[in-house]
């Protein structure tokens, strides 16, 4: 099984699909280094949970201004002296803003986005993790971040539904669609085996892995 053409991969899906664990196993077996978001230190995360409206551009800007600094020092220095899987895709990161904001602030973060965001490679592959809203939410109850519990299951079905329309559209690097319905990558060295043989066959520009009950 040769996963060697995989030095840039991404690991996308909601809140609750479980992409940072990945992202940390899919690093140690290519022996690459993590790009991780780091949600818990935005400041106005869990007061955006509390009042949407108020904190939405200031969470997205605070997102983006830090997205984008990690991005830049990756691509000053060398993206691929050993490889690197991130939990984060920026080009995304507008779903969040057209999801959250009215429209005078998405036109604005539109304008700031263009300003900042960085010219950055092509990922070799982007796993999008896929799940039903109710295993996103017990997930997202059962792993007890604060915050996080103030979610209202309404805006997290909004958001299944925005990724999967990004997606739908997204052809800008291969992408694995993944199912995890029946899939444990977190506690099942089967389940994450299966996913690197199949990232190993994969040839087309977009597939998909499932398992069967």
């Amino acid at each position: 099984m040769s996963l060697d053409r995989y030095r840039y991969v991404v690991v996308e899906g909601p809140i609750g699909a479980g992409k940072t664990s990945l992202t940390h196993k899919l690093a140690e077996r290519l022996n690459a280094d993590t790009l991780l978001e780091n949600a818990n230190d935005n400041p106005f995360l869990p007061r955006f949970y509390q009042e949407p409206r108020r904190y939405a551009l200031p969470t997205q800007l605070h997102f983006l201004f830090e997205r984008s600094r990690q991005l830049r020092e990756l691509t000053q220095g060398d993206l691929f002296r050993s490889g690197t899987v991130s939990d984060f895709l920026i080009d995304k990161d507008m779903l969040f803003a057209r999801l959250n904001l009215d429209d005078d602030e998405f036109e604005l973060y539109q304008k700031v986005y263009a300003d900042l965001a960085p010219q950055t490679a092509t990922p070799d592959l982007v796993i999008y993790l896929q799940a039903p809203i109710e295993a996103l939410y017990e997930r997202v109850n059962r792993r007890g971040v604060d915050f996080e519990r103030d979610m209202d299951a309404g805006y997290l079905q909004r958001l299944a539904n925005s990724y999967s329309e990004f997606f739908h559209r997204y052809d800008a690097a291969p992408l694995l669609i993944v199912n995890t319905s029946n899939l444990n990558f977190a506690d099942s060295s089967d389940d994450f085996e299966l996913l690197l043989e199949r990232m190993s066959k994969m040839r087309g520009p977009r597939e998909f892995f499932s398992k069967a009950a």
